[in-house]
């Protein structure tokens, strides 16, 4: 289960320090660090403590924010991001993942320029220390407050345009596996993948995010699993639920069935490529 990861949204109610143990107990090869909990529990603890496990950080969630909607200026939230480049190094972490903010007042064209110029300026630092820049689409019905990347080609074409190689795709099956055309492309797309987040849903998004159980969905997580191997992807798979179905749950449960899950899933994609 080394590529088996879990973000620490999903265990919401965990601080830092039981997410990194409960996750090691439970078998998870790989923990997708959430900035929020990072901060409250220490940064240079967190990073000792990981250390001290065989956990691999296959994100860390997030930055961005680039369209000055978080009530930070551009050049603040620039700055803050190369924080979170230089966090990431630190951590060992796979990629960081990107959320380039809401249009909100800008026009179309101006909010590219804005995402360009940031990604323009943490490059060279992400590429001196290794770290993968993951820019995240989401789905429409959902992405309001988040990013104004809302389908796989808009997203590649941005980073056709920056043409850097520190610039990666943040693959999040809730939102990008509701369009049965996304399987013709995952193929070709996968050399491009930093991080596969694993989230399965029974309906669409509408304004807040409600996913539900790996498998408990109508997503075809098993035909895109088999289309990324067909592609060669060999990073994490990152479990990230949040939702009505996920508050009550019971963690040790959750983590248990996703593992379960994963492994179906792995199973048959191994065996369809």
């Amino acid at each position: 289960m080394e590529r088996f990861s879990v973000n620490e949204i999903t265990t919401y109610r965990w601080s830092f320090e039981e997410d990194v143990h409960n996750y090691v107990a439970a078998g998870v090869g790989g923990i997708g660090v959430w900035r929020q909990k990072l901060s409250d529990f220490g940064e240079e603890k967190a990073v000792e403590l990981l250390r001290d496990t065989p956990l691999k950080v296959s994100s860390l969630l997030w930055a961005g924010g680039f369209t000055g909607t978080e009530g930070r200026s551009f050049k603040e939230s620039v700055e803050d991001a190369g924080d979170a480049v230089r966090l990431a190094a630190a951590l060992e972490a796979s990629c960081l993942i990107i959320y380039t903010g809401p249009r909100g007042g800008h026009t179309h064209n101006h909010a590219r320029r804005l995402i360009k110029s940031a990604v323009a300026e943490l490059a060279p630092l992400a590429t001196e220390l290794g770290v993968a820049l993951a820019v995240e689409p989401m789905h429409a019905g959902c992405a309001a407050e988040w990013t104004f990347l809302t389908d796989l080609d808009e997203t590649i074409e941005l980073m056709d345009s920056v043409g850097d190689a520190s610039l990666k795709l943040a693959f999040d099956t809730y939102h990008m596996g509701h369009d049965p055309w996304v399987l013709d492309r995952l193929v070709e797309l996968a050399p491009r993948v930093a991080v596969v987040q694993l989230g399965d849903a029974k309906q669409p998004p509408e304004g807040e995010q409600n996913r539900c159980p790996i498998g408990a969905g109508v997503l075809p997580l098993g035909a895109i699993v088999s289309a990324l191997a067909q592609g060669g992807y060999q990073g994490f798979y990152e479990v990230e639920l949040i939702g009505e179905d996920i508050e009550a749950a019971d963690y040790c449960d959750l983590l248990a069935q996703s593992k379960r899950a994963f492994g179906e899933l792995v199973g048959k994609a191994s065996g369809a490529v």
